[in-house]
């Protein structure tokens, strides 16, 4: 195994950031939060060409439902 070397320098301190992410998972998504960060999703990746808007993926999320 290669051994590692130091680089002179601790880490940073990073409790704040572990305090906030247990926050966010303790207080969860709501069903409009994931349905924007669907609609968020499908926006951005279409092609400029394609010619979606944001309220357009907003329906088609809206109106999308999985199915085994």
């Amino acid at each position: 195994m290669v051994e590692r070397i130091s680089l002179g320098f601790s880490p940073p301190d990073r409790t704040e950031l572990r305090r906030r992410v247990k926050a966010s998972i303790a207080k969860g998504v709501t069903e409009e939060i994931l349905a924007e960060q669907k609609a968020s999703f499908v926006y951005g990746n279409a092609p400029s060409s394609s010619g979606i808007t944001k309220d357009s993926a907003r329906r088609a999320v809206s109106n999308s439902r999985v199915t085994e």
